[in-house]
């Protein structure tokens, strides 16, 4: 049935954005009244704030006790380019690459590092690139969930035990809302505005005993700076590990993770959160699945992101039109919902196919997405009737 009219129930949060995301439900600035503001992170209250954000994220991710687990500059970007930059060129490398991010990946170590052993496992937006073709004696580097392409690694199982090279996995939309397995993660890196819905500009990086041998036996040929330096005289240097960040973070920021964490805990944990963003999935999954005009950007639903949802436009009277038509209604969907105050930042990744891009992680309530659905609806129907049928 077509949606010609406003729906009556709104969205109670219209943040529906892939990043920065929504804030966990009931954020308020005045759970920040703790933070450890105007005192140097270095202090002992600043260095026991920074230590409580890495033992919270410890025990709601289940990392392993000898893992390593540090905040380090510039977001998730500035975790992976410190892994890449840190341990890549000991071995040859396996890049694998779906959708915008992990093509950057690629590029990076390419064009930067200039690495000449690089084999590149690509698949177009929506699919994945064989994951029966990884070669194990090699370094990997991949994302778990492509945020841009709505795709994610259907579980660990492919990823060997035996493995003589190190995983780099790119998790910043897949930690706190998919089930990652240690065992089979040397590197792995996240940001905290992703699924957590915290502040920008800090990453996570967690390193196996595996990755740390590398850090401590590997010199790499080209200059390091000073922001990706994890060791000293061959040694790790433990105190990032420990709350000893490299260099100075937003304490504010410090104290919007912690508060999310605590939220996090308050609700049961990783299998609340995982179960949250499941079951966000699984309301968008229905509508799609009798709403005719839509379709997931992503080819098999056992590797369907179950945050970065993205959808793509099917329906005749639009695919039967040139490839600037379809954007432009793709782009008027984001724009009426947008003046509606119904749903912000949707459209689709700048350098994917057009259509639109929905976060569904762990702080986004299902009844908010149970009230989006008609709205897109009728929001598709309106610039059907104004850029096409007109």
């Amino acid at each position: 049935m077509t949606q010609t009219t406003k729906p009556a129930l709104r969205p109670a949060n219209p943040n529906f954005s892939s990043g920065p995301c929504a804030k966990r439900p009931g954020w308020n600035l005045q759970n920040l009244q703790d933070a450890c503001l105007g005192r140097s992170h270095r202090s002992k209250p600043g260095k026991a704030k920074l230590a409580d954000a890495i033992d919270r994220t410890r025990a709601i991710l289940g990392v392993p006790a000898d893992y390593k687990i540090g905040i380090v500059p510039a977001s998730d970007t500035g975790a992976v380019e410190m892994a890449m930059w840190s341990l890549l060129g000991a071995r040859g490398v396996d890049m694998l690459a779906w959708e915008s991010f992990g093509s950057g990946w690629v590029s990076d170590v390419l064009k930067q590092l200039k690495l000449q052993d690089v084999r590149k496992l690509e698949a177009g937006y929506g699919e994945l690139p064989d994951l029966g073709s990884v070669d194990f004696t090699r370094d990997v580097v991949f994302t778990w969930n492509g945020t841009t392409s709505g795709v994610r690694v259907p579980n660990g199982n492919w990823i060997a035990d035996d493995r003589e090279g190190l995983t780099i996995c790119d998790a910043t939309s897949a930690a706190f809302a998919m089930d990652l397995p240690w065992t089979k993660l040397d590197v792995t890196t996240f940001s905290w505005q992703k699924v957590m819905g915290g502040e920008a500009a800090h990453g996570m990086i967690i390193l196996s005993p595996r990755a740390v041998e590398r850090l401590e036996t590997y010199v790499p040929a080209w200059p390091m700076p000073k922001i990706f330096l994890m060791t000293k005289g061959g040694k790790l240097i433990d105190g990032i590990f420990k709350g000893e960040t490299i260099n100075t973070p937003s304490m504010l920021c410090v104290e919007d993770y912690i508060d999310t964490l605590k939220w996090a805990e308050s609700i049961g944990g990783l299998s609340s959160l995982i179960g949250r963003s499941e079951a966000n999935l699984a309301l968008l999954a229905d509508w799609v699945g009798r709403t005719a005009w839509v379709d997931f950007l992503n080819v098999d639903v056992a590797t369907r992101s179950s945050t970065s949802v993205c959808l793509k436009v099917v329906d005749p009277r639009v695919t039967a039109l040139p490839a600037d038509v379809q954007e432009a209604v793709a782009k008027k969907i984001v724009t009426l919902l947008d003046a509606e105050g119904i749903a912000y930042d949707i459209g689709a990744y700048r350098d994917a196919p057009a259509g639109l891009r929905i976060w569904a992680g762990s702080t986004i309530d299902v009844a908010d997405l149970q009230a989006l659905t008609p709205w897109l609806d009728w929001a598709f129907e309106t610039a059907v009737a104004e850029l096409v049928s007109a």
